[in-house]
């Protein structure tokens, strides 16, 4: 499967990725996240998942089980990790606890290799089983949301399982939190063969356009998010009523509902009523597996933004920039990683500011052209899906193999 890649991916990437197979072939590589659908944790790993199989490694994902109280918890603490205030109990914690010790029932946990993705299954760890001492497993802890500067308490509660891990892995230099344990820098990335991202035809594009009754008689303005505060539809709402006021176009707000996030319906219904009858504002509540859609909504699409005020990372930024899409996002996260200042897009830090960069988008599209060319040819390089195996693999067996010579590889 990984030579479906070649003449997509860097060879270099490609050639690391046959050579640590070849050492790790055989293994067991074990994902564990809360979400089967929705976000971009349950995307990659939808892709991942395979690809890894297919080189050898054996490869499965599991998925942590809850009911609403505990979702209800963990998006607090979701949310009080990226800075916003809430307020949690001693039963909160507990409850979280047996929620996750209730899930060692059902859940498998030998393996190789074992990465632990955000907050929600992170006191798992607790749980761990030495294998023999002729066999080492390898416990990871991947956070993909900003932690640099949490609400007061909830950092303290969640490192006490954080710090038994092998390592900690997390997307950007600046969500990092000191620990006592190895930490590595992986950022996410994008499958450019999915069908989020491949080529389509100007059929299916246009399938998509009839579906949805999308007249493309003027420019379109486009953010796919799930609806949440921090990726701030309010103010793409108003952006765009201001861009309104000089160049004629249309908003298309796109987003999925994922199962951990009880909050979404309630903000769906805030974009709903904000954006009130305006016929020129299209918002789509799609299933989570709209994959095909939200590629053709990228490409029939003239700016594409992700005006995030809070971000882990943001991979609609990439898959926008992918299909040589001008960009704007929000100063936050991993977005700037991705998009270089006036170079592959711009980054803004209010709604006026996006306003200004949509004019100048829809006022210039041969600047708007460059920027899409250069922003794919920089995804190719740093954001693709065989480069975020290649790291994961190399992480492993650098800490499989610690305090050892592994130049050999």
């Amino acid at each position: 499967m990984i030579r479906k890649y070649s003449g997509i991916a860097p060879k270099g990437d490609l050639l690391l990725i046959q050579k640590l197979c070849e050492k790790l072939k055989g293994n067991s590589f074990l994902h564990i996240n809360s979400t089967r659908e929705g976000g971009g944790v349950a995307e990659i790993l939808q892709r991942m998942v395979p690809l890894l199989n297919g080189l050898g490694i054996d490869t499965r994902w599991e998925v942590l089980e809850g009911d609403a109280k505990f979702f209800d918890i963990t998006k607090k603490t979701h949310n009080a990790l990226q800075g916003n205030p809430e307020r949690f109990t001693d039963e909160m914690w507990e409850y979280y606890y047996e929620v996750n010790k209730k899930n060692i029932k059902r859940l498998n946990l030998d393996a190789d290799a074992v990465l632990i993705h955000d907050p929600q299954p992170a006191a798992l760890i607790d749980f761990r089983k030495r294998p023999p001492k002729s066999r080492k497993n390898v416990w990871l802890w991947r956070c993909h949301i900003d932690v640099g500067h949490p609400a007061t308490g909830v950092w303290d509660h969640l490192e006490k399982f954080i710090v038994r891990y092998d390592a900690a892995i997390f997307s950007v230099a600046k969500f990092a939190k000191s620990l006592p344990i190895d930490e590595f820098i992986v950022t996410p990335s994008i499958d450019p063969l999915s069908d989020k991202n491949r080529d389509l035809t100007k059929r299916e594009i246009n399938a998509v356009s009839d579906k949805f009754n999308i007249p493309r008689d003027k420019p379109i303005i486009l953010q796919v998010s799930r609806f949440d505060r921090f990726k701030d539809p309010i103010g793409v709402i108003n952006a765009y009523k201001i861009v309104k006021k000089y160049n004629d176009c249309r908003l298309i707000l796109a987003g999925s509902p994922a199962t951990d996030d009880p909050e979404g319906e309630a903000i769906l219904n805030e974009v709903k009523e904000y954006a009130g009858n305006d016929p020129d504002i299209l918002i789509l509540l799609l299933p989570a597996d709209s994959h095909l859609v939200i590629n053709a909504l990228q490409r029939l699409s003239d700016v594409i933004l992700q005006k995030s005020i809070k971000e882990g990372f943001g991979l609609t930024v990439s898959e926008a920039m992918w299909k040589e899409k001008p960009v704007i996002g929000g100063a936050v996260g991993g977005i700037p990683l991705q998009i270089v200042h006036g170079v592959t897009g711009f980054v803004v830090y209010s709604v006026e500011g996006a306003a200004f960069r949509i004019r100048q988008f829809l006022n210039d599209p041969d600047m708007a052209r460059r920027m899409g060319q250069r922003g794919k040819d920089y995804v190719r390089n740093n954001f693709l899906l065989t480069r975020q195996i290649r790291d994961y693999l190399s992480l492993w067996y650098c800490t499989k193999h610690r305090g050892k010579n592994v130049i050999e590889l």
